[in-house]
């Protein structure tokens, strides 16, 4: 760690970060906090006006219902995802917020549209994260500064995406809960072929720390430990390899970096998160993907902040090109 990450290190979000040799990248995007924002509720989040999408949809199918598979197949290397970020009818947290699934899905097949344009020598999976825990400005009951997602969510989106052949990302903001307190209770979910597991590590807090105030951190045991789980995930429930996404905007994010391997059974995705102009997101890319290459890359794109937005082409021209792209 140079002598300016050490400076900077444990500064609010609230502030601008220096990142790599002089970079800086500002705090991306808003807390879904205060008035129309997610509360804890019984059983998890609480939006006013119900479920959107849930007229006529069906109870997501149990486990007999789910794909076969063995650890030998995955979604990569042999495909590339394109995904629409967010938590469901906040249109604050991302693109998946704006409109219903249908609509969303009709939006996504334009994007990709654009990517297959621009290099079609994969085949473009296409699905959706959805925020599976969101981080609270209050302590809640259990003092945690985590909510959970109400499971009506995530079954409505777990069988959206399974009757249009898609993906499902359940991402987990954790909070002070450990990583693993917060996503072992997606094996509901996760035992279904076609979900996989994101970790965000801005809002995994540490004593002293708040959401919404401070960057969080995971270790990279933290990393590995999620792997090996989803490699026994797959194994329990005859699927196919499972896929983790850890989002990464600045340095500190992941602690340790340099322990996290690629482990047999699961593919593993650092995405290069973060909102800006593209000079910005190209030299924070080459921090936290080049310069430190573990297994698959992502980077995600912001269509409200990042100004200009970068083009497919420009997106696919990174060193190395991005295996995940995801737009909140």
């Amino acid at each position: 760690m140079t002598a300016s990450q050490q400076q900077t290190k444990g500064r609010r979000v609230n502030r601008r970060f220096e990142i790599g040799s002089g970079l800086r990248l500002s705090r991306r995007r808003a807390m879904s906090l205060g008035a129309g924002a997610a509360v804890a509720a019984a059983g998890g989040i609480t939006l006013a006006g119900g479920l959107p999408g849930m007229a006529g949809a069906q109870a997501t199918p149990d486990a007999a219902g789910a794909a076969g598979g063995s650890l030998a197949t995955g979604l990569l290397p042999d495909h590339r995802l394109l995904l629409y970020y967010g938590f469901p009818g906040n249109e604050r947290m991302g693109i998946l917020g704006e409109y219903e699934p249908d609509e969303l899905f009709q939006h996504l097949k334009a994007e990709a549209a654009n990517y297959e344009a621009a290099d079609n020598s994969r085949p473009w999976k296409l699905g959706f994260e959805l925020i599976a825990s969101v981080a609270q400005g209050s302590p809640g009951p259990d003092n945690k500064y985590i909510a959970d997602t109400d499971g009506k969510w995530l079954d409505l989106y777990t069988d959206f995406t399974a009757k249009n052949d898609m993906v499902l990302f359940l991402d987990v903001q954790m909070g002070f809960k450990t990583p693993k307190e917060d996503y072992v209770g997606l094996e509901r979910w996760l035992k279904y072929d076609h979900v996989h597991l994101g970790i965000d590590p801005e809002f995994h807090m540490r004593e002293g720390e708040l959401p919404g105030q401070d960057i969080g951190q995971i270790d990279g045991s933290d990393v590995t430990e999620a792997q090996n789980w989803l490699v026994e995930i797959a194994k329990k429930y005859n699927v196919s390899r499972k896929t983790l996404i850890v989002h990464q905007f600045h340095y500190s994010m992941i602690e340790n970096k340099d322990t996290i391997k690629p482990v047999n059974g699961v593919d593993l995705v650092i995405d290069e998160d973060g909102f800006g102009p593209p000079a910005m997101k190209k030299d924070t890319y080459n921090v936290v993907i080049t310069q430190e290459p573990i297994e698959y890359n992502g980077i995600k794109l912001f269509y409200k902040q990042d100004d200009p937005i970068m083009t497919a082409e420009e997106v696919l021209a990174l060193d190395p090109p991005p295996d995940v792209v995801i737009y909140q």
